[in-house]
């Protein structure tokens, strides 16, 4: 049992390592973390969607936004696609494939930073968001892992963590999630 505890603590070691000592992507999360205080500098909002466990990392990402995350301060404008009344709606009234996308229609204005997380980058409701998002000149950020399946080279922004283990995708998600936390309340509040 020791040996498979040790197996996964390593493998997701080495997930880790392989996607930061690529510098491309510590600079992708510093451009991102602007462009997202940017967008809260002008009154614009983040939107973010993901299916099962990328569903709840996108919960996530809006709480700690709309709440707070290491500090007290005011509350910024960031919605979770994740209504179970919404989803299931749409889902019956357009398909499954286009929750995402009737979300982004909804609530996305110009300007705003629409966040699709997906540990295959294969889902097409994701995508669908996405392609929304960009016919309504909003700001595209993608989560991915593997090769980015195909999401990849489509959004302003990608982060691709470079394995095809779900979970391993989904831990490193978490930290990009948390070190994006980090840096835009520091650029919006200076705590630092």
């Amino acid at each position: 049992m020791f040996d498979l505890i040790q197996k996964s603590f390593t493998e997701a070691e080495k997930t880790l390592q392989a996607f930061i000592t690529n510098n491309h992507n510590l600079e992708t999360i510093d451009k991102i973390a602007d462009l997202i205080a940017e967008a809260f500098e002008r009154d614009n909002k983040v939107i973010i969607f993901g299916n099962g466990g990328s569903m709840c990392d996108a919960m996530h990402f809006a709480e700690e936004l709309a709440g707070h995350f290491r500090q007290n301060r005011k509350a910024l404008p960031a919605i979770a696609l994740s209504d179970p009344s919404f989803i299931t709606c749409v889902a019956n009234d357009f398909g499954f494939e286009e929750i995402f996308a009737r979300g982004v229609e909804a609530y996305a204005q110009a300007g705003d930073i629409v966040v699709g997380i997906s540990t295959s980058g294969n889902s097409l409701n994701v995508i669908k968001g996405v392609q929304k998002a960009l016919s309504l000149d909003c700001f595209t950020v993608a989560l991915l892992g593997g090769n980015g399946g195909k999401i990849a080279g489509t959004c302003d922004f990608e982060l691709i963590v470079p394995s095809f283990a779900t979970d391993r995708v989904q831990e490193i998600h978490t930290m990009i999630i948390h070190i994006l936390l980090e840096n835009i309340e520091n650029r919006l509040f200076a705590y630092i």
